[in-house]
């Protein structure tokens, strides 16, 4: 029965143990599954941050030389004059870029809805038109009762006809802030509309939006679209970017997480000031994708980026442009498959954890999970260029779920186990005796020793003539009883319950805690054993049956107590000369009509009991005859047989 309940108690605890590392899989598995592009939530997103600021820092020595930005900072709008400047510094700027710096192409990032001076107004238009010139208009992916409707868009293509056509990853917008109607025939337009992320970050760009049955690119993609357009290379396709991206779209394309590979001190930054003073070198601008935007404050173009806090926004499409030229140049990170890796490494950890929780101490599971954790750091910092839609977080929230439920399930399971065992101490060493080991803080408490013990051995008399007429139910009653009447002194009195010898039992005082007084706990343990044996006596001989008797051995002196046994089972037992002695007295005792003989080891100890001289005897197994007592229940001292011979 007991092997039985102990077997359906591993078997629940191992499958317990298994359903936990089951739903650590499964979290791991389901961070990598959270709807949207990059499974936006804080925690992944904050790590994938702080790795995109230390590879993007240690590249930041790796100058872009392909795009520069012209900013319209503080020191311009000092120099030139305040903002709004007049439409024709604003196209003498676009031009200038184009004929006396040889930009390869210009994209204006900000959003003109009102026309100014007229003839700014048409010359801005004119290089809309005829120049490698990317003009901005902003979309609204916000849903709002009264959708924005500003100015007039332009550029776009339909995507109303065959059902191919129709792009099944574009954002769709829901208003717009455009140029006035005087610059609607721009050749070419980029969307600088965005949605941050909940935590106010910008992380990614729509590089497609359709509104209203037309599609158009972002800013970065049209001024790719641009550059290809004008100059091809040997390397770049003759198709334009946008057509390509079109027919092949990349899963989570219509808000693509930009790379942001590079810190910002990589790109060439040129004050607009000095493109329109022609102080600026050409050369830091020839043949490159300029963009034009504003870093001033006051024109509160400034956005929240991983790489920092405060970002001008047009940087933002600087780093996107990067990527894509990187995409075109082929020196874009290869793709690897970074949730089947996260998944199979939240796989491995829970399948190892499994195996060793139940094996390992608490401190070494904790390690190991430690270990797994920062292990996953460094692959997961290998990635992240590699693969923008992994959850970056999952293993490590799997490892926080072991953390948090498989470390205290096995820290129960153990104290659970040690309260079993305690409980099972308990059964044969009296319970001051358990709190003392406790308390005592002993390392190895079973471990062999030399002590100073006194033996008391008992067994019921004619027990096998009393069973062998009795119905099976009724001689495992009467053996029970018998037992507990030997049981309840041994331990009221502090003594240690060595084992039962089938109708009997042998205890000692005196280990595995030194004992005061030993002797004279197991002679009152003794008496009490008789007082209960000859009431259940009684009771039995009321019903008609026969009556009980005791036999008690009972000797002191020097034992080796501890665990003994082979490397497969033991058990705390005393071994030595006084137990043999308390064996044999016991034995003896159905020759006298004493219930309890005593050796001259424990009568020599014992301080409040007295005893009647029954004489010597040889015991069996020894050469020298032994002086035996009996325990005087009055105290008066008397003689018993000389020189017995057994």
């Amino acid at each position: 029965m007991t092997r039985a309940l102990l077997h359906r108690l591993f078997f629940s605890t191992a499958a317990l143990r298994v359903l936990i590392a089951a739903a650590a899989v499964a979290l791991g598995i389901g961070m990598q599954c959270l709807p949207g592009p990059g499974n936006a939530h804080f925690a992944d997103e904050w790590l994938r941050d702080y790795f995109v600021r230390l590879q993007a820092s240690d590249a930041a020595d790796a100058a872009e030389q392909r795009v520069a930005v012209v900013d319209i900072d503080e020191a311009s709008l000092k120099t030139i004059g305040p903002w709004p400047w007049p439409r024709e510094r604003v196209a003498a700027l676009l031009e200038s870029l184009l004929s006396d710096y040889g930009a390869r192409g210009v994209a204006l990032d900000m959003v003109l809805p009102e026309p100014a001076d007229a003839a700014g107004d048409a010359h801005l238009a004119t290089l809309a038109r005829q120049g490698p010139v990317v003009m901005a208009q902003a979309f609204d992916y916000v849903s709002r009762p009264a959708p924005l409707r500003v100015g007039v868009l332009a550029g776009g293509v339909p995507v109303s006809g065959a059902p191919a056509s129709v792009p099944s990853r574009a954002a769709v917008a829901g208003g717009f802030i455009a140029n006035h109607a005087g610059l609607a025939q721009a050749g070419l337009t980029g969307n600088i509309g965005f949605v941050p992320d909940e935590d106010g970050v910008l992380r990614r760009l729509p590089m497609r939006t359709v509104f209203e049955g037309r599609e158009y690119p972002a800013l970065s993609l049209a001024l790719l679209d641009c550059c290809a357009a004008a100059a091809p290379s040997a390397r770049e396709p003759q198709a334009s970017a946008w057509a390509q991206r079109r027919a092949h779209p990349a899963p989570g394309e219509a808000f693509e997480r930009i790379p942001f590979a590079r810190d910002w001190p990589s790109y060439t930054v040129v004050s607009a000031a000095d493109i329109l003073n022609l102080r600026a070198p050409v050369a830091l601008l020839s043949g490159r994708l300029v963009l034009v935007g504003s870093s001033a404050l006051g024109l509160s173009d400034r956005v929240a980026t991983p790489l920092s806090a405060s970002t001008a926004g047009v940087m933002v499409h600087a780093a996107q442009l990067t990527a894509l030229l990187d995409a075109r140049a082929g020196v874009a990170p290869a793709h690897w498959p970074g949730r089947w890796v996260a998944v199979f490494f939240s796989l491995l950890v829970a399948a190892l954890a499994a195996y060793t929780f139940p094996r390992l101490s608490a401190a070494s599971n904790m390690a190991l999970l430690g270990g797994a954790s920062l292990a996953w750091l460094g692959l997961a910092y290998a990635i992240v260029p590699h693969d923008a839609y992994f959850s970056a977080s999952g293993p490590l929230l799997a490892n926080l779920f072991l953390l948090m439920v498989a470390v205290p399930f096995d820290w129960q399971v153990t104290q659970r186990e040690s309260r079993q065992l305690l409980g099972t101490l308990r059964q044969y060493v009296a319970e001051s005796v358990v709190d003392e080991l406790l308390r005592s803080k002993v390392s190895d408490p079973l471990v062999p020793v030399q002590r100073e013990v006194t033996t008391l051995i008992a067994d019921m008399e004619g027990y096998t003539g009393q069973v062998e007429s009795l119905p099976m139910e009724e001689a495992v009653r009467l053996t029970r009883d018998f037992l507990d009447c030997l049981t309840r002194p041994v331990l009221e009195k502090g003594g240690t319950l060595d084992k039962y010898t089938g109708d009997g039992l042998v205890a000692f005082w005196g280990a595995p805690l030194p004992v005061a007084g030993h002797a004279d706990l197991a002679l009152e343990a003794a008496r009490q054993i008789v007082q209960e044996v000859q009431r259940l006596s009684l009771a039995r001989q009321r019903d008609g049956k026969p009556p009980l008797r005791v036999r008690i051995g009972i000797e002191s002196g020097v034992a080796m107590a501890g665990d003994f046994g082979s490397s497969s089972r033991s058990i705390y037992t005393a071994v030595g000369d006084s137990v043999n002695t308390a064996s044999r007295l016991q034995a003896l005792a159905r020759d006298f009509p004493h219930d309890i003989l005593v050796g001259p080891g424990a009568v020599a100890c014992a301080k409040r009991h007295r005893f009647s001289l029954l004489g010597e005897v040889t015991l069996r197994g020894k050469e020298k005859p032994t002086t035996i007592y009996a325990l005087e229940p009055d105290g008066v001292v008397g003689h018993g047989v000389p020189n017995l011979q057994i």
